[in-house]
């Protein structure tokens, strides 16, 4: 557990790493290419970290990781939950590309289910509705132009730019398509938004 860097958590908690997606903007496989750890899935030495943060925080899960995919064991997932239930104080954020896959587990209410999309997914924004925890949307990197779409009973819509080696950059029409009353821009999407207004 450590104090991150991404703008919208105090805390990333990584008690499983690795993922099966292969999408190629992945900076999670580029991590652990560098620091030699496999990327296969495998659950971390990270299990207890959230019992020794003191002050109340907002702590992501699973940033090396999509704790939902498909080949993630139930079991992982539930001793996670358990985890999230026994430290109320804290939010945990979930983030996933297979969000319908929430529909399997039961959540505290300390915790915030979302789903990542990099165009628009009436398949995967829908998997969150229903569900009595509140909801977000990560749109990183964006790709595409939301127009006409959305995010209805979302609570939260994040929006990010591709970053690294040949990083897509985002147009204007796209960031000003994305409509919702509470979106938060990503530091590495300001640059853009500053330089599209000069």
């Amino acid at each position: 557990m450590v104090k991150t860097k991404i703008d919208w958590a105090d805390y990333t908690w990584n008690p499983v790493i690795g993922c099966k997606h292969g999408c190629p903007y992945c900076y999670a496989r580029t991590w652990a290419k560098r620091s030699g750890q496999s990327f296969e899935p495998h659950k971390s030495k990270d299990w207890r970290k959230p019992y020794k943060i003191k002050e109340q925080s907002t702590i992501f899960v699973c940033s090396l990781a999509d704790l939902f995919g498909d080949w993630v064991p139930a079991e992982w997932i539930d001793d996670v939950i358990k985890i999230c239930c026994e430290n109320p104080k804290h939010t945990f954020m979930f983030l996933t590309k297979n969000p319908k896959r929430y529909r399997e587990f039961e959540f505290p209410n300390n915790c915030m289910l979302g789903a990542t999309i990099t165009k628009p997914s009436n398949d995967k924004i829908g998997s969150l509705y229903g569900h009595s925890n509140q909801t977000f949307i990560s749109i990183e990197p964006l790709l595409g132009d939301f127009t006409g779409h959305e995010f209805t009973d979302i609570d939260l819509v994040i929006v990010g730019a591709m970053t690294g080696p040949g990083a897509i950059k985002p147009k204007k029409e796209w960031i000003d398509s994305i409509k919702h009353p509470n979106i938060f821009y990503k530091e590495n999407i300001k640059k853009y938004m500053e330089e599209f207004n000069d």
